[in-house]
This record gives C-alpha cells, structure tokens and sequence, in this order.
C-alpha cells in the first residue's frame, strides 16, 4: 500500500507480486474485524474508468477503506470488450489503463478485465471480495452481471457521486461542441482534425474573430472605467482643495472689503482728510472780522441798492448828501 504513493501501481500481469499466505475464505465480519498483515484482504473493483474522473476515485476510495487491512485490484476492460457491449469511449485502453495506476488507492490494475466475473478468474487473482454500487447493472444479456457474486456473499456494496459522471462529461462536450471546436480551432487544430466541414471552419473562425474583438472592447472599457474612477478621485481632491482656497479667500475678502472691513475704516479717514483739506473750519462768532469779509471790496458810491430804491426826491437827495459826507469822511 505505501507504493501507491511514490510510484505507480503495477500491473498483475507483471509483477510476482502474488499472495503467499493460505487463502482461507473470509466472511464480511471477519474481514472487518482486521486480519494479519501478511493476509490483507484481497478486494476487486471493475469498470471501463473512460474519462477519470473524481466519481471513479471516490468509488475506489470507498472500495480501498472497506476494511481494515486491504489491499485493492482494479479490473479495465479492453476497447474490443467495451465497443462491443457498451459503445465507444473516448480515451483508449492503454490511456485508461495509466490512469488507474497513477490513482493513489489503487494496489494492483488488471488489464483486459473480464466482462462477467468468473469462478477461475476470482481464484487465479485470489479475491475475497468484489466492490461496486449496489443498482443492478444489465448488460450482455443479464439483468444483473453481479448477481451471482451477491449470491455468494462476496459483493460489498458502495456509494456513487451524485452529479458527476462519465456520461454527463460527454454530454457537456457534445451540448457544447461549438465552443470546443471553436477552441481548439484557435488552438492549431486541423478542421479534418475535428471533423469539421469547410462551411463551418469558416463560420467557426468568424467567430473567434468576432469573440476577439468584443475581448478588445471590453479591455477598452475596463480601462476606461478605470481612468474614469482615477480622474474622479483627482476631481474630487481638486474640488475640495477649491473649496478650502475659496472660503480663504472670500474670508480674507471680506476681512478688506467687508461692512466692516480695514479698506472702509481706511477710506473713510482718507475722505475726512481730504474734505478737511477742501473745506477748512469757520472761525467762531466772536471773532472781529466776524461783520466783514475779506473776500468782498466796498461797493461804489454811485451804486445804489436795487432792493430798496428811494421813495421820493427828498430821500434821494438825503442819500446823496449822506454818501458826500461818507466820502468827506474816508478822505
């Protein structure tokens, strides 16, 4: 059993790996009790295994864990055996065959298996007992192949994996065969190769072109999503960087220009200063030169009052006497 682990598992037509100790018959119980380790429990699990998948290894993990002390041969049908009752596979017989040996539950593979297991096959390979789920497989004409090993007590049933199988596999390639050939087209493939026809070679190509294309577009729209994002994230510091610069700015506006601000206390002393200076203050009402000013000369003589003309030739003529005298006096 360590062998499985650091190599591959042999194969039982050469190897002389056989059991040396007496095959006594074991029942199930006595088996699952454990036996000596020179005396592993020898258990047989078959099947076609095309397209290895975790389905065939979780069944002969089961298989390999039955009991205690075990030890697990594993039975593949040939191509010819196979085409013949089942159909066609997709991988060969000796791809089949490598990839049970390089399953790490696996003790011993036998090449070209038998279809139905017979009383000289299950003595020559000195089988305890044989593995399988349990559902009744008809084939070759029997409604059940394992029906005869039930009867003798030596069938230990296991569990299938819901949901994978080599059947469903095939299905998603033949659902999908466009894609696939699509794929492998790009990939170097012939469309001969492929089975493909010239008409569709060409529609196959178009269309990884087309598909080559809208990868392109889409690149160039995560990018620009990308530089989108970036220049919304610089935006949004240039604005708040804005923002900041303008309440400063509109602070220190009107810290100047406000209502009360220094340029108005400013601009108002500069206005008293230069109405002070165009309009100097009037000299107080005692002052001596309060009853006439310098800025009017006397009238002439002869000048008479238009508001106030004489009434008569008599007071006309005591106007008259009254200037004379005026004039005797300033001379």
């Amino acid at each position: 059993p360590f062998q499985t682990l650091t190599a591959p598992a042999p194969f039982a037509d050469e190897t002389s790996c056989q059991c040396q100790a007496p095959h006594e018959k074991l029942t199930i119980a006595q088996a699952r009790l454990g036996t000596p380790v020179d005396r592993p429990v020898r258990v047989y699990a078959d099947g076609i295994f095309d397209l290895f998948h975790s389905g065939h290894a979780r069944a002969l993990m089961q298989a390999k864990t039955l009991f205690p002390n075990s030890y697990l041969l594993v039975g593949v049908c040939s191509d010819d055996l196979t085409h013949k009752f089942k159909g066609f596979t997709v991988m060969n017989e000796t791809e089949r065959y490598e990839a049970l040996r390089h399953c790490r539950y696996v003790d011993e593979v036998i090449r070209d298996a038998p279809w139905t297991l017979t009383p000289e096959f299950l003595e020559k390979h000195k089988i305890d007992f044989v593995a399988h789920d349990d559902i009744p497989y008809s084939s070759a004409g029997s409604d059940d192949v394992y029906k005869h090993i039930k009867e003798a007590g030596m069938f230990v049933p296991t569990q299938r994996t819901e949901g994978i199988s080599t059947s469903d596999i095939i299905t998603r390639i033949v659902r999908d065969y466009d894609v696939y050939a699509r794929r492998n087209l790009q990939r170097g493939y012939t469309a001969k190769e492929l089975n493909v026809s010239f008409i569709n070679e060409k529609k196959y190509r178009f269309q990884n072109q087309v598909d080559k294309m809208k990868e392109k577009v889409k690149n160039v729209e995560e990018k620009s999503k990308e530089f989108v994002y970036k220049v919304e994230e610089k935006s949004h510091d240039l604005i708040q960087k804005w923002e900041e610069k303008s309440r400063e700015f509109i602070g220190n506006f009107l810290e100047l220009f406000g209502p009360d601000g220094a340029w108005k206390q400013m601009f108002q002393e500069r206005s008293g200063r230069m109405l002070q200076a165009f309009s100097p203050r009037q000299s107080p009402n005692s002052s001596p030169t309060r009853g006439r000013s310098p800025s009017r000369s006397p009238s002439p003589p002869w000048v008479f009052n238009k508001a106030s003309p004489p009434s008569s030739p008599k007071a006309a003529s005591a106007s008259l006497s009254s200037m004379s005298e005026g004039d005797e006096d300033e001379k």
